[in-house]
């Protein structure tokens, strides 16, 4: 479902990503370790079609980005560390909005059907985002993602500023989003996190991926650990 080849990326002398070469499966969840200036966000707006490739080239469901870079969007959904919604209309009509710039259309019971999902409280449903905590405008964004049916989530950070009760809804919810058949991609710094979410996780160190493991080898802290002396 998402899929890197000989991905390099350089600003004049700076090399900000070389060589990345990866392949997140259908129902992954892949977590993406790395200090700021590693080349996480690079690796993501990469993938999204914001910023091009110096060489290489990246794929989502088995489409070029580089050809195609319009053509991926209907398979992606990316919900940034900050979900950028409207403040002034309900978390619905947010749902609603973004629906319609995606090509569905739905009634209000099934926009509401897809809010449930996420966890997000039928309460909240009516009431002026700008009223939200960062956990519940991440739950609009996941149902966002939802309702354009994407196949490839891509997170920025999702866990950082979370509360542990948001930090363990968000995890359930990735989870199931795993189960369904999503394949899932995170950029996060959240150690705890990936390992309890992810089924595998990466370590980029100065543009590479240095480390790719499956979860199930490590605890957090033996992670923690190995993380540390790689960085």
């Amino acid at each position: 479902m998402l899929k890197t080849i000989n991905l390099h990326k350089k600003y004049n002398d700076f090399t900000a990503l070389q060589s990345l070469n990866l392949e997140v499966g259908k129902g992954e969840i892949f977590a993406l370790l790395g200090q700021n200036g590693a080349g996480k966000s690079t690796t993501i707006n990469i993938l999204l079609g914001l910023i091009k490739a110096t060489s290489g080239d990246a794929f989502i469901n088995h489409i070029s980005v580089k050809d195609n870079p319009q053509d991926i969007k209907k398979h992606l959904a990316y919900i940034p560390e900050t979900v950028l919604l409207y403040p002034n209309i309900t978390g619905i009509e947010n749902l609603d909005f973004f629906s319609q710039i995606a090509g569905f259309s739905y009634n209000r019971d099934e926009l509401s059907a897809f809010l449930k999902r996420t966890g997000l409280q039928e309460t909240a449903h009516h009431k002026a985002l700008g009223g939200y905590s960062k956990g519940m405008r991440q739950k609009v964004g996941i149902a966002i993602a939802l309702a354009k049916d994407a196949k490839v989530l891509l997170l920025d950070e999702p866990t950082s500023g979370l509360d542990p009760i948001a930090t363990a809804e968000f995890t359930e919810i990735v989870r199931q989003l795993g189960q369904e058949g999503r394949t899932v991609f995170m950029a996060t710094h959240d150690i705890f996190n990936a390992v309890s979410v992810a089924t595998n996780i990466g370590i980029m160190k100065q543009g590479e991926l240095v480390q790719h493991l499956p979860s199930r080898d490590f605890s957090a802290s033996e992670l923690q650990e190995l993380y540390l002396k790689t960085i």
